[in-house]
């Protein structure tokens, strides 16, 4: 067990909105957080992270107790790509390099920028490497992003919606990557989605949330049609196309 959440609760000015929230993630797992908009996805994924205090529960990074850890030992262990960030007047190569901040001294060594070079290979981002992180497309800057989240070498990647700016070749693309990445290197990943056949393809489990509780967690060969319909408010029809189940509104 690389990461294990038990009855993590958080409140907004008093008013619930993650209720006894209970998983836990493997090595080389990838996980999709499944809901509809306003569900708690994101709440989630930032209470995990420490950017949220939650109101109970624990959070356990391996053996460690995730919420008495320093911001310092939580960055090592947790490579968190938001939704959405605000573009500033740094290089693509610069703004991955921050990624690194982790495990620098007193200078950057020849290892940082391998590590920089390679993550910035690895999602088709050379040719951007010296433009300007306001000069990107939503997609483009959503890729640096994830490239600075990985080269951070994180034991745990937690991901909002990180395909939501990509166009269909570019979700397959960063996906497929960050599944190489997960598997590669016996690392976890959590990340939100609102394509259900997307999460279906890649995802090892499926983690169905709905007004801030976990209604269910499915292996995706196992999801039955009734937990959509419940999640969702929708009734659905659950195929196979080259054995890979769809989701196809009944």
């Amino acid at each position: 067990m690389i990461l294990s959440v038990d009855g993590l609760s958080f409140s907004y000015r008093g008013v619930p909105v993650l209720e006894d929230v209970t998983f836990r993630l493997e090595e080389g797992e990838m996980a999709a957080l499944l809901g509809p908009n306003g569900t708690g996805k994101t709440t989630l994924l930032r209470t995990i992270n420490g950017i949220l205090r939650p109101r109970g529960g624990s959070v356990l990074m391996e053996s460690k107790d995730a919420l008495k850890c320093s911001p310092a030992e939580r960055s090592r262990f947790f490579g968190y790509v938001p939704q959405r960030g605000d573009p500033v007047r740094l290089t693509v190569f610069d703004a991955v390099l921050l990624g690194r901040r982790p495990h620098l001294g007193w200078s950057v060594e020849h290892r940082d920028l391998e590590k920089v070079e390679s993550a910035l290979a690895s999602l088709s981002l050379e040719r951007f490497a010296l433009r300007y992180l306001d000069e990107l497309s939503g997609g483009e800057f959503q890729k640096v992003l994830l490239a600075r989240a990985l080269v951070q070498e994180p034991r745990v990647l937690l991901l909002d919606e990180p395909t939501s700016s990509l166009d269909l070749r570019n979700q397959l693309d960063m996906l497929a990557t960050l599944k190489k990445v997960v598997k590669g290197h016996n690392v976890a990943a959590l990340l939100s989605l609102h394509d259900l056949n997307t999460a279906f393809r890649f995802a090892d489990r499926l983690l169905f949330l709905k007004d801030g509780a976990i209604r269910g967690v499915y292996l995706p060969s196992e999801v039955p049609g009734d937990i959509i319909a419940d999640v969702y408010g929708v009734p659905v029809d659950i195929v196979r196309h080259k054995g890979i189940p769809m989701v196809v509104p009944s």
